[in-house]
């Protein structure tokens, strides 16, 4: 799933389309001077900078001449219906990076290749949780984890310091609590945290040892009516109300970033990209800008996020197999995993890569967080709730005063009927 303002991540670069990865041949998969297996390769609008790509490319020809890897970008809007009309077809591309919680939707088709007998030599012992889990589908690897980005909490270095927090100490939910409440005077914000902002939501219900939603005997049902779900709930209250965010709107109306710009909040929870956007609004706030991880229940365990990012499938109608593996096996490994993560601000697919962004702060920061990562419930259905997203409802509800129990019944019954219509 590709998180708001992952873009930025790489520091606003600039968009460019990735070229083929050498010259284009023709379209049966054999180049037209002799030999050459040619793939198509569909990756998304800020996967790769046009550096990596050029770096890649030279990397990836010298050590695979035989093959031309031709490579489309394509846009986050749409993609769904346009890969699900890709694996129903003849003509489907030979990789396709897809957002994380999509793979269990294409999966179900039986569109995807089964990759499971390829985790050994791939490395899965160490590919990051929220990245490999909602790769699989029914027991068997389908997507193959290629990075990953999580929320982290941004926050004025000035303000903190004048308030007499150090940011560093703070490592559990009291603890940041009682930082935000020093904050949180007169016209300043303690924290910008919109009532919607339900992945942040999600993080605290699976610190709780909850979900969004279970699954048992093959039926799948909405949880947010859990003991669980409901400490997380009145916990987000708490922290949300040491601020202006409005109830009833999530972190992108208004942008949060551009919120923050404005001089007068503390802390907003998201993507390091956050930084840049507002600092582009506000230049005086360039250097008065950190990353701390979400704290979690306890000091020793940072809080769970939500990881975004994207996995690599193969579709089963690709002609080619053994050269899309090729592809893959390059792309994830642990060399261009460093390269990309160093160059594109993300984080590597395997808990012992982290270290390669170590220099940067931001990202080394997301780190932290995305070794305790998760993904929304794998399933299918998923989607379904996503395009209703009773979860957004159910937090305006509640912090708009209806009684947390009862709306909490409500959401779990709407998240389970639109799993059960998206299945």
């Amino acid at each position: 799933m590709k998180l708001r303002l992952l873009a930025g991540l790489s520091a606003l670069v600039a968009a460019a389309g990735l070229s083929a990865c050498s010259s284009s041949g023709s379209g049966d998969g054999v180049s037209e001077d002799g030999g050459r297996t040619t793939i198509d390769v569909w990756l998304m609008r800020d996967s790769v900078s046009a550096a990596f790509q050029k770096d890649f490319e030279k990397g990836f020809e010298a050590a695979h001449p035989d093959i031309d890897a031709r490579v489309q970008i394509q846009e986050w809007d749409g993609i769904g219906e346009k890969v699900t009309a890709a694996l129903a077809s003849n003509d489907a591309p030979d990789v396709i990076e897809t957002g994380n919680t999509q793979v269990a939707q294409f999966a179900q088709s039986g569109g995807l290749l089964d990759l499971s007998d390829k985790k050994d030599e791939l490395g899965g012992k160490n590919w990051l949780k929220g990245l490999a889990e909602p790769g699989a589908y029914e027991g068997k690897q389908y997507g193959i984890p290629y990075y990953a980005a999580n929320r982290v909490v941004i926050y004025r270095t000035d303000l903190f310091k004048k308030a007499g927090i150090d940011a560093s100490s703070i490592k559990t939910r009291e603890q940041w609590i009682a930082a935000t409440k020093k904050l949180d005077k007169g016209a300043q914000q303690g924290i910008y945290l919109p009532g919607q902002n339900w992945y942040t939501l999600s993080g605290f219900i699976w610190d709780e040892g909850g979900d969004l939603a279970t699954e048992s005997g093959g039926t799948w049902k909405g949880s947010l009516d859990t003991p669980e779900a409901l400490r997380a709930m009145a916990f987000y209250e708490k922290l949300q109300a040491l601020g202006k965010g409005p109830e009833d709107s999530d972190e992108a109306q208004p942008p949060q970033a551009e919120v923050m710009a404005k001089g007068q909040v503390a802390q907003i929870v998201s993507v390091p990209g956050g930084a840049n956007v507002i600092a582009q609004n506000n230049a005086d706030l360039k250097d008065k800008l950190g990353f701390f991880p979400i704290p979690g229940k306890t000091a020793g365990t940072p809080g769970a996020v939500f990881t975004g990012g994207s996995d690599l499938v193969i579709p089963v109608a690709s002609q080619h197999h053994d050269a899309a593996y090729t592809f893959v096996k390059e792309l994830t490994g642990d060399a261009w995993q460093k390269k990309l993560a160093v160059a594109m601000s993300y984080v590597p697919n395997k808990t012992t890569l982290a270290s390669a962004v170590d220099k940067d702060p931001g990202a080394s920061t997301m780190a932290v967080g995305a070794a305790v990562g998760h993904a929304t419930p794998n399933t299918p259905g998923w989607a379904a709730v996503e395009a209703k997203n009773p979860v957004k409802d159910y937090m305006t509800a509640v912090l708009t005063g209806g009684d947390p129990a009862r709306e909490a019944d409500k959401a779990s019954d709407a998240i389970t009927s639109a799993m059960k219509s998206g299945s």
